[in-house]
């Protein structure tokens, strides 16, 4: 396949485009661009080299000389949205800038659904995930700890987010798939859930919702959620 490398390659070290001849006609923002609007329209499964190259009027074929696999298209989408954080100059207070930060990150994540799917440490060394992990790091410029500490709580926190904020934009679709209303299916399995629970059979459960019987704020416990791994770190 044209452009495609016979050994491993980092996209970031490769060059805009490979090969001889005239001025490129697309900048990797171009392709980066026009794979995250499909992405966010149609999902992550409808990007490919065909649909991106008829989004940009060119060729698939052709695509291959500025992106060789199909990975590496992935990393410029990445890294395109992840331009989008705002990274104002650390607060003093580590612990508010990092949940300020993960709040970014959760909204990201719902307004390009797909995002989740892809986070990897594969995909850690794009310019801006460069640019967000030293953001990161120099909020805790203050804190007692050695690198390697930094960068589990940086890890760990980011593991939250996302698999917090998947969680929900799986519920939210599965939610938008079925013949009924959201408020139709909760309160469905909330009254098998109570039926359950009157047999006797789970008094735990009985006496857990009869002292907090909903329902649930999402947003407080996402935040609760951070605060704890914040909590495990409690070096300040």
């Amino acid at each position: 396949m044209v452009g495609r490398p016979a050994v491993p390659e980092v996209i970031w070290a490769r060059p805009e485009r490979a090969g001889r001849g005239p001025k490129p006609a697309f900048s990797r923002a171009d392709i980066a661009a026009a794979a995250v609007r499909i992405a966010d329209v149609e999902g992550l499964d409808a990007v490919s080299m065909r649909k991106v190259a008829a989004e940009l009027g060119c060729g698939t074929m052709s695509l291959y000389n500025y992106v060789p696999r199909k990975e590496d298209l992935y990393e410029l989408m990445l890294d395109a949205v992840s331009a989008g954080y705002d990274l104002p100059d650390p607060s003093g207070d580590w612990r508010a800038d990092l949940l300020a930060l993960a709040h970014q990150a959760r909204g990201m994540m719902h307004r390009h659904t797909w995002v989740p799917r892809l986070m990897s440490p594969v995909y850690g060394f794009s310019p801006n995930a460069l640019r967000y992990l030293e953001y990161a790091l120099s909020c805790l410029d203050g804190v007692d700890a050695r690198f390697g500490e930094k960068m589990e709580l940086i890890a760990m926190l980011n593991g939250v987010v996302t698999t917090y904020t998947a969680n929900e934009i799986a519920t939210a679709e599965r939610s938008r798939s079925l013949p009924w209303s959201e408020e139709q299916e909760q309160a469905a399995r909330t009254g098998y859930l109570i039926s359950q629970i009157m047999t006797g059979k789970y008094p735990r459960m009985a006496a857990g919702f009869a002292e907090d019987p909903g329902p649930i704020d999402l947003d407080a416990v996402f935040d609760r959620a951070l605060a704890r791994v914040l909590d495990s770190f409690g070096r300040a």
